[in-house]
């Protein structure tokens, strides 16, 4: 039988935690200030309420100011804007995010294309996508950026591997594709047009799943030894009524087959977060004229 590594996210993102309080502690002794997180949320969605509630406190456990922006669910596009242009004059603040998804009146390229590129730690902003398309030094978006990291635990050598990325959203697909061709990795896009998409799993090395879709990747789609990252937060009623959160890999399956596999919870999701922390990190080191530190 195939003997599968489980992927503990948590544990990793835990170890980028404590090196963010190390490079956090060192700004502050340098500077006098700690460096500062800006999350906006407009309106009430309960998903989008739990994310910024554990963004603030994975701020205080690395010894950043983390700055909680709530705004009504009914506000105009013009004034969100210049409530983020207000960040972006505020020197206490080195990170701006602003939480997706927007309430459906605003348009949300504006709203990221106003956010101040060099506070941009999502790293949705066009300039931003644009540098990271052409290999250039950029802000890295989170979950992609913690794919990559936690696929090098496993693979030390990622050139040549076919690799299956499912999805091709703007936050998560798109940007995974192009840090995965910087790997030179050999890279196939499977979404909800693609014909046949298990026979194509079925030959990569790395199949990466970030489309949404409950329990949609199974043993039959992956090839013996494979390594499955699952991005899927679904959350589903379990049989007492309560909320669970499942991936987008059918994990019971996969596992007798892959060599190596994320779980949900405690894959990739830890690892988001903890991108967030060291790209607002390195955020306040460039807006400093400081090297960027090692992570």
């Amino acid at each position: 039988m195939q003997r599968t590594t489980v992927i503990d996210g948590a544990a990793h993102a835990a170890a980028l935690r404590r090196r963010a309080a190390e490079v956090a502690a060192d700004l502050r002794s340098k500077t006098g200030t700690a460096p500062g997180l800006a999350t906006v949320l407009v309106g009430d969605h309960p998903a989008s309420q739990v994310y910024v509630r554990a963004k603030g406190r994975a701020c205080a456990g690395s010894q950043l100011s983390a700055f909680d922006i709530r705004l009504p669910g009914d506000i105009s596009e013009a004034s969100l804007a210049a409530e983020i242009e207000q960040l972006n004059r505020d020197d206490r603040i080195d990170g701006v995010l602003v939480q997706l998804p927007l309430p459906r009146h605003i348009e949300p390229h504006r709203i990221l294309g106003a956010i101040d590129p060099a506070r941009d730690v999502d790293g949705f902003h066009p300039v931003n996508v644009g540098r990271l398309w052409s290999g250039l030094p950029t802000m890295i978006p989170c979950t992609p950026q913690g794919c990559i990291r936690l696929l090098r635990t496993v693979h030390a050598d990622l050139a040549g591997l076919g690799t299956v990325v499912i999805g091709r959203s703007n936050i998560v697909g798109k940007p995974l594709v192009a840090l995965l061709l910087q790997a030179d990795c050999t890279v196939t896009v499977v979404h909800s047009k693609t014909r046949d998409a298990g026979e194509i799993c079925r030959g990569a090395d790395i199949v990466i799943a970030a489309a949404g879709q409950p329990g949609m990747v199974n043993g039959n789609w992956i090839k013996p030894g494979a390594t499955v990252l699952d991005v899927g937060i679904n959350p589903m009623p379990n049989s007492e009524g309560r909320g669970r959160v499942v991936g987008d890999v059918d994990f019971h399956s996969v596992s007798q087959v892959a060599g190596a596999i994320t779980p949900v919870p405690g894959g990739v999701g830890p690892m988001t977060i903890a991108c967030l922390l060291l790209n607002t990190l390195l955020a306040a080191c460039r807006r400093r004229g400081i090297a960027d530190p090692a992570f």
